[in-house]
């Protein structure tokens, strides 16, 4: 399970590091705070689902896994 807490976290910091490098913010403004809204949520996603009690258990549960 730490490889899907590892890839949220990668994909947050990621978006983050695209949305503070966009030069062009006159005209996508609206782009670079999603990146960032994203990119935030991807790292409290990936941050609370591992310091979450029984988090292997919720996540075999929405990958649909049969243990």
């Amino acid at each position: 399970m730490g490889f899907y807490y590892l890839f949220l976290l990668v994909i947050g910091i990621v978006l983050i590091i695209i949305g503070a490098l966009k030069k062009d913010v006159p005209r996508s403004v609206k782009i670079v705070i999603f990146l960032f809204v994203i990119g935030i949520g991807f790292i409290v996603l990936s941050l609370s689902l591992l310091l979450l009690p029984g988090s292997s258990d919720v996540i075999a549960e929405l990958l649909k896994w049969d243990e």
